[in-house]
């Protein structure tokens, strides 16, 4: 059952009769995601613009801390949107929660997005980002030796491809928070892409949209692009997988939390009841968010002790 806080929220979409992401034009949809109401956001020590060396220019991020300290361990963030919207103004609130509810360095990617940019453009500038952190995170206060990557549905994605590239060119992680995932473009495999298709705010139909927008057909069965195309995942850094019970991506968030499990990765899943796809967003309407905060926080203190 849904949960009743969350059950208001759609009842609310509803009467708004709210066209689905994928019913617009991309300028429409990062529109109407842009203007959605956030929480408010968490007051913060440092949040800091810098920049970073990427294959085509400078890629934006910005560094959150809630302490002056140096050394912290790193949580390279990388944002959801189907990566085609958001940005790191459009995840700031979600950024800042996890710097204070963990105590560490979070650096928030601007990667370029699609369909501009498809991939393998908005994984080149993750990985740009994480590999240039390993070698100068402490400029910024933080560990080169701590890091983690963690990201929301597209940012889940690409978190993951990014713990398959460090594993295969010898960057170290520490840990791969993985919230929600988009992990497969195969969606028939899945029963959440069926039950949950519609009526649970992500759509099934979204999800195609995004990933046409994201992969283009030569790249698909690469899996720093499509994660579940990857054939083995051994000696990959543990995980975190998050994920939620009325979401068409529930499903293949788990069966990869089950294969890295089989590969021998330390894995924790967790799925969250009665909520919906984007709630670890939305704790200003979705009270269950903030267990999640609190579960992801403690994996990661878990990760770095």
């Amino acid at each position: 059952m849904l949960d009743r806080d969350v059950a208001a929220q759609l009842d609310a979409l509803a009467s708004l009769g709210a066209p689905a992401l994928s019913e617009g034009t991309v300028e429409q949809a990062r529109h109407n995601y842009a203007a959605a109401p956030k929480p408010d956001a968490d007051p913060l020590v440092r949040v800091e613009d810098h920049a970073v060396p990427g294959p085509a220019g400078s890629i934006p991020v910005r560094v959150y801390a809630d302490s002056t300290e140096s050394g912290l361990p790193v949580i390279v963030f990388f944002h959801g949107g189907g990566w085609v919207l958001s940005s790191v103004d459009g995840h700031d609130t979600l950024a800042r929660r996890i710097a204070s509810r963990t105590g560490m360095l979070v650096v928030s990617v601007d990667y370029r997005l699609a369909p501009e940019f498809a991939f393998p453009a908005p994984h080149d500038d993750c990985w740009a980002v994480t590999s240039w952190l390993a070698e100068h995170a402490a400029e910024w206060g933080g560990d080169p030796a701590r890091i983690a990557v963690c990201g929301d549905s597209a940012g889940g994605n690409l978190a993951a491809g990014v713990a398959l590239r460090a594993r295969d060119e010898g960057l170290d992680l520490a840990f791969q928070a993985l919230i929600y995932p988009c992990i497969d473009d195969h969606q028939e495999s899945y029963r959440s892409m069926s039950s949950n298709a519609t009526g649970y705010f992500l759509t099934a139909a979204d999800m195609e949209w995004f990933w046409g927008h994201f992969v283009p057909d030569v790249h698909r069965s690469d899996p720093r692009a499509v994660p579940a195309r990857a054939e083995d995942l051994s000696g990959l850094a543990p995980a975190l997988v998050m994920t939620a019970e009325y979401d068409p991506l529930r499903d293949e968030g788990e069966a990869y939390a089950e294969r890295l499990l089989n590969a021998g990765v330390p894995v924790e899943v967790i799925r969250y009841h009665g909520v919906v796809h984007g709630f670890v967003s939305r704790w200003h309407t979705m009270a269950r968010a903030e267990r999640a905060h609190d579960d992801l926080a403690d994996a990661l203190r878990r990760a770095f002790d």
